[in-house]
């Protein structure tokens, strides 16, 4: 039954990086726009056809760069009445590999929510896909309380053994591919993500299975589709103008085609390919090889692993002297690959997938759908589809004898050729359409029981604490305590402000301690506390305490299960009952007689416990739930306060900073930080490093941001 208009869904899709347009797709452009970007356009246009959908957005970043279209810098794109594209700033302007987001993926959340926040309603699941944008939905799916649904397309532990395998060394590894954080980021999806789709079993076992948070309960496998609208086999007597692009190449262009088709990328193995067809007479006599490596405008101006792929293509054609045999042209259409398909299958060719390794295979279906027999890798997702299908033959892909045998099978058999086509055809209707990827799709979030509770927003903060321009937020260990004449200068400017400024205290203590300390040192008092570690939050004098984080907070939250996981380590002591709360496991940590953090991190994971871990001061190990942390306490403030993160200055100096410090907020590192803690922000926008300690080091911040200056007294409404 259709669900009323109040009822339907409203779905956010995320993919961070690539270029995402919804027309005219640049496949193949480089390594980053490629088979992903299609899928998730792909599914979105599915779902928002749905009669329980409302409206799809599908988000990525946007790209304002003379080297791109400026289609990209377009901050919305509507692409039907329910489904548009949103484009989210994040770090520099230009286009980036998805190695260099890292450090921009904290602003890129915190400008997507700020873009929720001036919509009609909020979504009632986020969907990210690949690490990066995983990263972002964890994120966004704990603050808004909404499920998180994940697709991992390619994942990190797979890639770094299969680098590793290649003869790179780690550290390489990691200053290409930026490897670990990528790998935790997928940690801790695995961890939150409520559901996990996945493209075939091949990857739940042999991808997921390497990780510690691994759970197959909380994965399916939904296949991608093929639009039949696009692909289809050729009709009788076709006349495909992409036909007249090869005539150039190609002496004899009425043979068969063997069709490859995917990015210059050393994994798709086309270098094999083309050793294959050089070194056996009979391929060339039955057939012309096509070779559809992305576009390019200059070999020389590509990315290096594309220029090496495309260079090393035009050495083997002269090597074997392929002149005449094969075709490799320089670009093509997005609307043009329908027709390509065609071309080869009206000619009886065969299309080969001959990658390392393949995740599912995309165009294999759309090769299928348009009736050309298959060849394809025996690694990853052809092996489920050609189980379904019956439309070809698996093989090595290092196994020269093996491709060329496959591909003979076609060409020289007609019958052989005839059956496979038809049963391409037949089965990926049956097995591959986006309708019932939808179906599938609907149905399996249909059994997520919601977490969305109500929306701090109905809940007002206290009056005291609104209708200001800005806020401060400072730790007390390390920033405020330390010298007490400057912490004097500091209060009082703070008090000389305090018309237009909250002043809010985020600390690790307790709340009786914290307490005890601000009427000590003679700290004003704050109009909002946020104390261990993020788990409690009060305002005003009255210490009014916010009892819908803590409903919020207690989603997956197992304190006896996270004490009885690390019980017994070496240099782990639990601290005093005082210092534990019903949110907080806290230990004296010991990096002489104990496991170092990550692999303490490791463990915690492989028990699957879910959880923030904290290490601060070179001696404090705590467990918080996921869904808090200092960083997510204040993005949650800053929502029921209605303050921009730009007004926001945060101070930190210590480890359990750090996710305050990244995004949007403006932030001071105090010179006095402990050890070399949060030194990996010094490369950060909008994070400033003191040259002075203590209260000292945020006075500084003051003055270098003119944080007073641009302060106004809001109205209240």
């Amino acid at each position: 039954m259709t669900r009323s208009k109040a009822q339907k869904r409203y779905l956010l899709l995320i993919s961070v990086h690539g270029l995402i347009r919804g027309l005219d797709l640049e496949l193949g452009r480089d390594a980053d726009t490629g088979g992903q970007t299609k899928y998730v356009l792909d599914l979105a246009r599915s779902l928002s056809m749905d009669d329980d959908v409302e409206r799809v957005d599908l988000v990525t970043r946007r790209v304002v760069d003379p080297a791109v279209s400026d289609d990209y810098a377009a901050p919305v794109e509507i692409l039907s009445d329910k489904m548009r594209i949103i484009r989210i700033d994040a770090g520099p302007d230009e286009y980036l590999p998805k190695e260099q987001l890292w450090d921009h993926l904290d602003s890129f959340t915190d400008n997507l929510l700020n873009w929720l926040n001036d919509q009609p309603r909020m979504p009632e699941l986020v969907h990210s896909h690949y690490a990066d944008a995983g990263y972002v939905g964890v994120r966004l799916a704990n603050l808004l309380a909404v499920p998180l649904i994940h697709t991992g397309h390619s994942l990190g532990r797979d890639k770094r053994k299969r680098l590793l395998a290649r003869g790179l060394s780690r550290d390489e590894i990691e200053h290409t591919y930026n490897i670990a954080r990528r790998i935790d980021a997928e940690e801790e999806v695995l961890a939150n993500a409520d559901l996990v789709i996945t493209s075939t079993q091949n990857e739940i076992e042999e991808q997921y299975g390497l990780y510690n948070y691994y759970d197959p309960e909380r994965m399916v496998v939904i296949p991608p589709g093929t639009d039949l609208q696009q692909f289809y086999p050729p009709g009788d007597g076709e006349q495909v103008a992409f036909g007249e692009q090869l005539e150039r190449f190609l002496s004899k262009p009425g043979k068969p085609l063997i069709l490859a088709l995917s990015r210059p990328d050393e994994r798709k193995n086309i270098l094999i390919l083309l050793e294959v067809f050089g070194e056996s007479s009979e391929l060339q006599q039955a057939a012309n090889l096509l070779i559809i490596a992305g576009s390019r405008d200059d070999i020389g101006d590509m990315e290096a692993g594309a220029q090496s792929v495309l260079t090393n293509i035009l050495l083997l054609i002269d090597s074997y002297d392929l002149y005449g045999k094969v075709a490799v042209p320089k670009s093509h259409r997005a609307e043009e690959v329908p027709e390509i398909y065609r071309l080869a299958a009206a000619s009886r060719g065969v299309f080969i997938n001959p990658a390392l390794t393949e995740p599912f295979g995309l165009t294999i279906l759309e090769a299928a759908a348009s009736g050309l027999p298959v060849v394809a890798t025996e690694n990853g997702g052809p092996v489920d589809i050609l189980a379904n299908c019956q439309n070809g033959i698996l093989v090595d892909p290092l196994d020269k004898e093996a491709i060329t045998k496959a591909l003979l099978t076609f060409l020289d058999d007609p019958e052989a050729w005839s059956q496979a086509s038809r049963n391409g055809i037949e089965g990926v209707r049956q097995h591959y359409t986006w309708q019932a990827h939808t179906k599938s799709y609907m149905a399996c979030i249909g059994k997520l029981h919601g977490r969305s509770v109500p929306a701090p927003g109905e809940r007002p903060a206290p009056r005291a604490v609104r209708y200001r321009d800005r806020a401060i937020f400072s730790d007390l260990d390390q920033n405020l305590l330390g010298n007490q004449q400057m912490l004097e200068h500091f209060s009082a400017v703070v008090r000389e402000n305090r018309k237009c400024v909250i002043f809010g205290i985020a600390t690790g203590r307790r709340l009786d301690s914290a307490l005890a300390v601000i009427k000590k040192h003679g700290i004003p008092h704050p109009d909002v506390l946020i104390s261990s570690l993020g788990t409690r939050i009060h305002y005003g004098r009255a210490l009014t305490e916010d009892d819908h984080w803590a409903d919020h907070i207690d989603h997956d939250w197992n304190p006896s299960r996270v004490r009885r996981a690390l019980s017994g380590l070496h240099g782990l002591e639990l601290q005093p009952r005082r210092e534990q709360s019903q949110f907080k496991v806290s230990w004296y940590y010991d990096p002489e007689k104990g496991p170092s953090i990550d692999e303490i991190i490791a463990l915690a994971r492989q028990k699957e416990i879910t959880a923030n871990i904290q290490y601060s001061f070179g001696q404090f190990l705590d467990f918080v739930p996921s869904r808090a942390s200092k960083g997510q306490a204040l993005r949650y403030v800053a929502q029921r306060l209605d303050i921009p993160l730009e007004h926001l200055l945060v101070a930190g100096g210590s480890g359990a900073d750090e996710d305050m410090m990244r995004g949007n907020t403006l932030a001071v590192v105090v010179s006095n930080r402990h050890h070399e803690e949060l030194s990996q922000l010094e490369d950060q926008e909008r994070i400033y490093f003191a040259g002075q300690p203590h209260a000292a080091g945020i006075l500084e911040a003051f003055e270098y941001y003119d944080f007073f200056n641009t302060c106004k007294v809001q109205a209240p409404s």
